[in-house]
């Protein structure tokens, strides 16, 4: 049976933050002294997918029942409505990639039009190091790469990573943008739902992508969760991106 206690300590966590918190942020305020467990993380895990106080706005990130008209308010999210969820998505996942990016020391880059997406309680442009463009390459490129959702520079201005979120639109189209940055020396992700993995894999298969059909990766909603939710314990490791 789960202790109330600490069932109590998740919520009063969760009200002191403004209603809403990611589980990284949970780890982070709750006091774990007096848990009679030596996996409170799994504890918190288990509280916040099964306590009927607590609904998940999306992966990673929860929210209490009697503050939900108030949070998805702050959130500009309206229920039922496709559009208001497709753009707090698609910024939630930017936000991620962002923090994920600067805890592996990267320059993190988003497009002008979305400096004014929401990633929990901030704007986009207040977390990501630039919506500037550092000049890499020439401008018919960088025409190209302004348009990414999100990138990743190293020491030396150069690109290490680039992420595109397709919560809705056409994986297609960001494939090719993909095929015109191919001659650097980067990594490059179909960030999506899981459930779009098989229509990424359709899609990178057709034969103008093959030049880049072995560079590119799917990365599910899920895997950027749980990267960010381990940034506190380790420093990430796999690919030279640093997701894994």
């Amino acid at each position: 049976m789960r202790d109330k206690t600490q069932e109590s300590q998740v919520i009063e966590a969760l009200r002191k933050n403004g209603g809403f918190a990611t589980f990284r942020r949970l780890n982070e305020i709750i006091d774990f002294s007096l848990w009679k467990t030596k996996t409170p993380e799994a504890s918190v895990r288990r509280i916040v997918q099964t306590s009927k106080d607590i609904f998940r706005v999306q992966p990673g990130l929860w929210a209490l029942e009697k503050m939900r008209e108030e949070v998805l308010q702050k959130f500009e999210l309206k229920p039922g409505d496709k559009k208001s969820e497709e753009q707090f998505s698609h910024g939630y996942f930017q936000g991620l990639l962002i923090e994920i990016g600067k805890f592996q020391h990267q320059t993190t880059y988003i497009p002008a039009q979305d400096r004014k997406r929401i990633f929990l309680d901030q704007r986009l442009e207040t977390i990501s190091t630039t919506t500037e463009l550092p000049p890499f390459t020439c401008e018919k490129l960088l025409r190209k790469a302004r348009t990414i959702d999100v990138i990743w520079f190293n020491e030396r201005e150069m690109p290490s990573a680039f992420f595109e979120v397709e919560h809705t639109t056409d994986i297609k189209n960001s494939l090719s943008k993909f095929y015109e940055l191919q001659d650097f020396f980067a990594q490059f992700f179909i960030v999506a739902n899981e459930n779009r993995e098989k229509e990424f894999a359709d899609k990178i298969d057709v034969s103008m992508f093959a030049p880049i059909a072995k560079r590119v990766k799917f990365l599910g909603y899920g895997s950027v969760v749980k990267n960010y939710e381990g940034l506190t314990k380790i420093h990430l490791c796999g690919l030279s991106s640093g997701l894994t």
